[in-house]
């Protein structure tokens, strides 16, 4: 690596998800936040006075003086992090492709574009190939896929590898802040529980058949499993849980299973990125875990953790997931990819 940080930008810098990278980027080793961008609303105002700071820690003084530019593809850094509401980012996040850049999204709305690659980077690393033949032009768009969809995929991996998987059944209680900020009011949620999300169980049923895919020349031939979802979004702050069940292709004891999470890795862990998780797979013996407030933030979030594995009556075995929506399944796992296309040469031609 170089010794200088490499500049990035961050559209839509002021959401949610805006803030939660400028948390996680304020020291990084690699990356340096150069250009904060957003909505013409709050574009020429100092990012103090435009955001509604939200994050838990303290919003670095630079950082907040920094004056918010628009989200248009004049920016000098060449490396742009999309926290773009997915109402605008499917345009302006191609604008910014066609015009050179490298864009690293967290929107849904590239996702299922036959030549962007969707990236969970212990898994489908090789996928970043389909940059090298995509119709931008000078840039590209990579894609972090939905954040329940990542600790599902993290989990059912090495039993993919493994054992096959035909079907797989999958019930989700999704933490308040997977729906933004202010989110949903206060009165619907608390005693609550809200069951549909809209558009997740879709994602979910279809985003694991391209991430556990193989690449065949510019495309991506899809996984043939089947999955059925039914997606919940319960009062916790952070923090996704899953109930999973899956029926496998080939006989597998318990023991079997547990070793192949327990072994999984891949390869932001061979190469040591700095925000790759020493375990990414974390199984956890207590018959009452996982539980999102003891452990979302293990291995600082990044890490998935998966419990009461036990035989099913209906599939063959189920058991319980738990990843951290804002940090895995969603800043942390795109700054993840963007290391992975550091350490690859991804980036080396835009910088």
């Amino acid at each position: 690596m170089k010794n200088e940080k490499i500049k990035i930008a961050i559209l839509g810098a002021t959401g949610s998800v805006g803030q939660k990278f400028i948390e996680l980027l304020a020291d990084h080793p690699w990356f340096e936040i150069h250009e904060l961008a957003a909505s013409e609303k709050s574009a020429g105002k100092k990012y103090s006075d435009a955001v509604n700071w939200v994050m838990q820690s303290k919003l670095r003084k630079d950082l907040a003086e920094k004056v918010i530019l628009n989200c248009t593809p004049v920016l000098e850094s060449k490396i742009v992090f999309s926290a773009l509401d997915a109402s605008v980012a499917g345009e302006l996040e191609a604008d910014f492709a066609k015009a050179g850049y490298v864009v690293i999204s967290n929107a849904r709305n590239h996702r299922f574009d036959e030549d962007v690659p969707l990236i969970v980077p212990e898994i489908n690393s090789e996928h970043l190939e389909l940059v090298n033949s995509q119709k931008f032009g000078k840039g590209v768009i990579v894609t972090n896929p939905n954040c329940s969809t990542i600790g599902l995929v993290m989990a059912l991996k090495p039993l993919y590898d493994n054992f096959g998987i035909e079907s797989v059944n999958v019930v989700t209680m999704q933490a308040i802040s997977g729906g933004g900020y202010p989110g949903v009011p206060s009165m619907d949620i608390i005693d609550n529980v809200i069951p549909f999300i809209g558009g997740e169980e879709e994602k979910i049923e279809k985003e694991p058949g391209k991430i556990l895919g193989s690449i065949s020349g510019s495309k991506i031939d899809y996984s043939k499993i089947n999955i059925s979802a039914q997606c919940n979004r319960v009062g916790v702050i952070d923090g996704h849980t899953e109930c999973v069940q899956v029926k496998l292709k080939k006989n597998a004891t318990k023991n079997d299973i547990v070793n192949a999470w327990n072994n999984f890795s891949g390869e932001p862990q061979k190469l040591k990125l700095p925000f790759a998780p020493v375990h990414p797979i974390i199984y956890l013996d207590g018959e009452k875990y996982p539980q999102p407030k003891m452990h979302r933030n293990l291995e600082n979030g990044m890490a998935v953790s998966v419990g009461r594995l036990r035989e099913c009556t209906l599939f063959d075995y189920k058991f319980v997931v738990l990843s951290h929506n804002t940090v895995r399944g969603a800043a942390g796992g795109t700054i993840l990819i963007a290391e992975l296309m550091k350490a690859k040469g991804y980036l080396d031609k835009y910088l």
